[in-house]
C-alpha cells in the first residue's frame, strides 16, 4: 500500500468496502468514468474537500489516502481525532427512533439539566468550537435518546424536542467537518423526532439542515425542493403579526432554498426567494436567534453575498460585503456566522482576482473562529488556491496561517 499512487489506494479501499465503481461514484456525486480515470491515474485527485469526502465514503482516515500516518488534529479551541468522530458516528447509528427501542431502563439526567446541556451545545456550535463539540455530542445523544425513550405525554414531547435539537447540532457539526452523509442522516432523524414532538418549527429547521447536507453532496434539486415544501408549510398568513420564531424558521428555509437555487443557476429564483426572506426579516425587525437560526436582516445580506458567489458574481458579493455589511453589523454576529461569511467572501475575492483581500479575509476569520478555518476542508482548499496564486509571495500573516493550518499547494 505504501508504494501505491493515490488512485490505486482509492481502488483498494473501494474493493475492501465491496463497492462497485458505479456505487462509489453515486455516493460521491461523480460519474463512473471519472472514478475509473482517478483509479487508473489518468486524472489528478488533489482537492482536500474531495479527498475528505472520499475518505468518509470509504470509512477511512483521509491520511490513509495521502499515505501519511493518521494524526491528531489540533487547534487553539480544542481538537478532534478520528476516534472522536467515529464515536459520534456510532452514537448516531445507535440513535434509532425510540419507537423501535422499547422502554429504556433509565431516563438519563433530569430534563431541566438536559435542556441546559443542549443549550450549551448550541452555543458551543455557534462559537465554532467544533473540537469540544465532537467530544460532547456522543454522550448528549445517548442521554437525550434515553430521555426520549422513557418519557410520555408533555414531558415526552419535551424530551423528543431535546433529542431533535441534538441531532441537528450533530448534523451541522458533521457537515462542517466534511461528513455530509452522516450530516444528512442526523438531520433526517431530527425531522422524524421533531414531528413526533409535534414541533413544526423544529422540523422546519431540521429540513434546512438536511437540505444543506444534500447541497454539499451535489443534490441541489433535492435540497431546493425540500426547503420549498417546508417554506410553503410554514408561510405565515399575516407576517406583520406572526410569531417571531415562525418568521425566523420560515425565513431561514427561504434563504436555504435561495442557496440551492443559486447552485442550480436560477438567477430569477434566487432574487425572488431573497426578496421574500428580506420581507420576513423586515417584519421581524432585528437580528434574532430564534430556534438557533441567527435569522434577521443581516443574515439575509450574508446569504445574498453567498448566493452571488454561487452564481459566479464575485464583484456583486464583494460590493455587498464592503458597502452593505458594515463592520458594526458583522461584529454583532455570532462567531460561526461571521467566520463562515468571511470564508464565502474569500471565495468572492478570488473570483475577481483580489488574492490579497482573500488572504486577509481568511486571517480575519481565523481571529474570529479558528476552528472554522483550521478544521474545515473548504478553508484548506481556499488557502491552497491562495498559495498557488501568490507562488511563495503570500503576506507574512497569510503564510503563517497557512503553516499553522498545514495547508499546501
Amino acid at each position: 500500500m505504501d508504494e501505491l499512487p493515490i488512485g490505486r489506494r482509492v481502488a483498494y479501499w473501494r474493493g475492501q468496502r465491496k463497492m462497485s465503481q458505479q456505487v462509489f461514484a453515486d455516493r460521491i456525486g461523480r460519474s463512473k468514468s471519472w472514478v475509473d480515470k482517478i483509479e487508473r491515474g489518468d486524472r489528478r485527485l488533489d482537492k482536500f474537500s474531495l479527498l475528505h469526502q472520499i475518505a468518509v465514503v470509504l470509512q477511512i482516515d483521509v491520511a490513509m489516502l495521502l499515505n501519511r500516518d493518521p494524526e491528531r488534529r489540533s487547534s487553539p479551541t480544542g481538537s478532534y481525532d478520528q476516534r472522536e468522530l467515529d464515536d459520534l458516528r456510532l452514537a448516531l447509528d445507535r440513535c434509532a427512533p425510540a419507537a423501535y427501542l422499547g422502554r429504556a431502563t433509565g431516563s438519563g439526567p433530569p430534563l431541566p439539566e438536559l435542556a441546559r446541556s443542549v443549550n450549551h451545545a448550541w452555543l458551543t456550535y455557534q462559537y465554532a468550537r467544533y473540537g469540544v463539540l465532537t467530544r460532547a455530542l456522543p454522550g448528549l445523544l445517548r442521554d437525550t435518546q434515553a430521555a426520549d425513550a422513557c418519557h410520555t405525554g408533555d414531558t415526552g414531547r419535551q424530551a423528543a424536542s431535546l433529542l431533535g435539537q441534538v441531532l441537528q447540532i450533530a448534523s451541522s457539526a458533521l457537515r462542517k467537518l466534511g461528513d455530509h452523509e452522516s450530516a444528512r442522516l442526523a438531520a433526517d432523524r431530527s425531522i422524524t423526532v421533531a414531528l413526533r414532538a409535534e414541533d413544526e418549527l423544529l422540523a422546519g429547521v431540521a429540513t434546512s439542515r438536511m437540505a444543506n447536507a444534500l447541497l454539499a453532496t451535489g443534490r441541489a434539486r433535492a435540497a431546493f425542493e425540500a426547503n420549498m415544501v417546508m417554506a410553503q408549510r410554514l408561510a405565515p398568513h399575516d407576517p406583520s403579526i406572526a410569531d417571531p420564531a415562525r418568521l425566523s424558521v420560515y425565513g431561514s428555509t427561504l434563504l436555504q432554498a435561495a442557496m440551492a437555487a443559486a447552485r442550480l443557476g436560477d438567477h430569477d429564483g434566487v432574487r425572488e426567494l431573497l426578496r421574500s426572506a428580506e420581507e420576513a426579516a423586515n417584519h421581524l425587525g432585528a437580528d434574532r436567534n430564534e430556534y438557533w437560526t441567527s435569522f434577521g436582516p443581516t443574515n439575509v445580506e450574508l446569504h445574498r453575498a453567498a448566493a452571488a458567489i454561487e452564481l459566479g458574481e464575485g464583484r456583486e458579493a464583494v460590493d455587498i460585503h464592503e458597502n452593505r455589511l458594515h463592520h458594526r453589523r458583522l461584529a454583532g454576529l455570532l462567531p460561526e456566522r461571521r467566520a463562515h461569511h468571511l470564508l464565502d467572501i474569500a471565495r468572492g475575492y478570488l473570483l475577481v482576482g483580489e488574492t490579497g483581500c482573500a488572504g486577509d479575509a481568511l486571517v480575519e476569520a481565523d481571529r474570529v473562529a479558528p476552528w472554522e478555518i483550521r478544521g474545515r476542508p473548504l478553508a484548506h482548499e481556499l488557502m491552497a488556491d491562495i498559495l498557488r496564486r501568490t507562488k511563495g509571495t503570500a503576506p507574512a500573516l497569510v503564510a503563517d496561517l497557512a503553516t499553522q493550518m498545514g495547508a499546501r499547494v
